[in-house]
């Protein structure tokens, strides 16, 4: 009689433990003074999260038939934290390997006597060096005597307020739930357009290095980001209705469509 019942309790365990009892039931969730206790340290929670994670989504998806949207989730403490804590701890070790393994040269002083043939800012600011570049732009008035309104330093400067004010802007003009490219088309090629406008702006700061004529350099920094946004958003958009239908599927139990 006693091995029956054990046997009928090992076969009604569905928490992927085995009988090992490494994940606990619902009903015998420990609490954070309990897990704090344990001396496994930092890979057995993030074990038990993942594992716990998996089961508790799969019962969901057991017991629904249809549901619209019948999404499960979890408490940012400690689920998420240990999550994000052990993903943290990785790339961090990845990091201090890299620098301890391949450490960056250290060039030769600067000579504060001699001022260098090229003088550029760090890399991720060419594309702010670039928009005080945009002299070419600047209007020559005819009432003012063919003399420009504002000076290149004044439009250039104007210029970056006015790239990094839409930048900030966009967050509170896209207000959507999407958190996919294919969910937003239309988001998807604004984004990509600033990435690619980023790249020729920063490519026209430079343009004395560069072996191209500047007239045409010029042109292609306003005309890729363009071209780039419209063949962004026609590819999303194509794939737009199938990939939602897959996605949902995944994780909502959709019926398929007629």
């Amino acid at each position: 009689m006693t091995d029956d019942t054990t046997s009928d309790t090992e076969d009604v365990r569905t928490d992927g433990s085995g009988g090992t009892g490494i994940v606990p039931p619902d009903d015998e969730t420990p609490t954070w003074s309990e897990r704090k206790q344990r001396t496994q340290g930092l890979s057995r929670l993030t074990y038990e999260y993942f594992e716990r994670a998996r089961r508790e989504d799969q019962d969901l998806r057991q017991q629904s038939d249809y549901v619209e949207r019948d999404v499960l989730g979890f408490p940012a403490w400690p689920h998420e934290m240990i999550r994000n804590l052990a993903l943290t701890s990785f790339f961090v070790g990845i990091i201090i390997f890299l620098s301890a393994a391949l450490p960056p040269h250290i060039g030769p002083p600067a000579n504060a006597s001699s001022t260098p043939a090229v003088i550029l800012p760090d890399w991720y600011l060419y594309w702010s060096f670039g928009l005080l570049k945009l002299g070419f732009l600047n209007p020559e008035l005819s009432l003012l005597g063919d003399t420009k309104l504002l000076a290149d330093r004044t439009y250039g400067v104007l210029a970056n307020v006015v790239i990094v004010g839409f930048i900030a802007i966009v967050p509170f003009l896209n207000k959507g739930s999407a958190r996919r490219p294919v969910e937003q088309p239309f988001w998807a090629a604004v984004g990509m357009s600033g990435v690619i406008f980023s790249i020729t702006i920063a490519a026209l700061s430079v343009k004395n290095l560069l072996p191209m004529d500047s007239k045409l350099l010029q042109d292609l920094t306003f005309l890729l980001p363009f071209v780039g946004a419209f063949i962004t958003y026609a590819v999303l958009r194509t794939m737009r209705e199938g990939y939602m239908f897959n996605l949902n599927r995944r994780y909502y139990r959709l019926r398929p469509p007629k």
